[in-house]
């Protein structure tokens, strides 16, 4: 086990690393063996939730838990920078989603032009254009927010297309054949934006909700919308072992880059500065280090 303090060693039955490896683990791991997770649904495992990073990841030294060892730790080829393994597990949660939207499906859930919205351009929604970039490079792009330069950094990292929410209708039909979009990933969150999402949906798409919701917010929209013409709405949480492994695969081979999302390299003794930087929109991801 690690001592905090500075006296670091390696578990007893570790066999798989060496001290000075650099690894990626998500804090989240299902166990792998239990009904929810033989029927695919491991993100809802008893045990998923708990935290196997102790005392926590902004720490300068953290206890990886056995499980998390056993089952998710992932030791990092050299040739992948420390920017880009980071977003193992956020990438997983997005691919989780992307499969239960029906994009994976065989054929997959696509009408003829492949058009699909990310609405949001934050750091989770430019992510999903990367995994969607790097999953299914055939699909049209749509990013959907109100903030200019966040369009602008959706072009750059790959959506075809950046739209205000006010011309998304007009920017979906043109990209759809005015079908609608097969798939609209709400990375925002709350009742408005659920019911703007299915309003841009074809009939039979899905509206995936990413984000939370304020608390106490209760959908309101015409039932017979989603019933007449099929369309659904599905909840995605968090990511499994399958999508860690996948995820873990594009990062290594090239396929996934996400570090351009890191805006900026701070000590871990500037984190309340990194802090405030976000919440102020004044950056997108934080990287933090610490000299141990």
């Amino acid at each position: 086990m690690a001592t905090f303090g500075g006296d670091v060693s390696l578990g007893d039955n570790v066999r798989d690393f060496s001290l000075g490896d650099r690894i990626v683990v998500p804090h989240h791991v299902a166990c792998g063996k239990c009904a929810l997770c033989r029927r695919g649904n491991e993100t809802l495992c008893t045990v998923f939730r708990e935290n196997l990073l102790a005392p926590g990841g902004f720490s300068d030294y953290v206890l990886v838990r056995e499980r998390a060892v056993r089952l998710a730790a992932r030791r990092i080829p050299n040739h992948v920078s420390d920017s880009a393994a980071v977003f193992l597990e956020p990438a997983a949660c997005v691919l989780r989603g992307l499969r239960n939207s029906g994009l994976a499906n065989t054929p997959p859930d696509l009408t003829p032009s492949g058009c699909v919205v990310v609405l949001g351009a934050g750091s989770m929604g430019l992510l999903h254009v990367l995994v969607l970039r790097a999953w299914r490079p055939d699909i049209h792009v749509v990013a959907c927010d109100p903030v200019e330069e966040r369009r602008q950094k959706a072009l750059e990292l790959g959506a075809q297309t950046a739209c205000e929410p006010e011309a998304a209708r007009a920017i979906v039909d043109q990209a759809s054949s005015a079908l609608g979009a097969d798939a609209l990933f709400d990375t925002v969150g709350g009742q408005k934006v659920l019911d703007f999402g299915l309003g841009l949906t074809r009939e039979g798409g899905t509206v995936v909700l990413f984000a939370h919701a304020p608390t106490g917010d209760i959908a309101n929209f015409d039932l017979n919308s989603l019933f007449k013409y099929e369309r659904r709405v599905i909840g995605t949480y968090s990511g499994g072992l399958v999508d860690q492994h996948e995820i873990f695969d594009q990062i290594c081979t090239g396929r996934l880059d996400a570090s351009p999302l890191v805006t900026h390299e701070l000590p871990l003794t500037e984190f309340a500065h990194g802090v405030d930087l976000v919440r102020d929109r004044e950056a997108l991801k934080v990287l933090f280090s610490a000299d141990v």
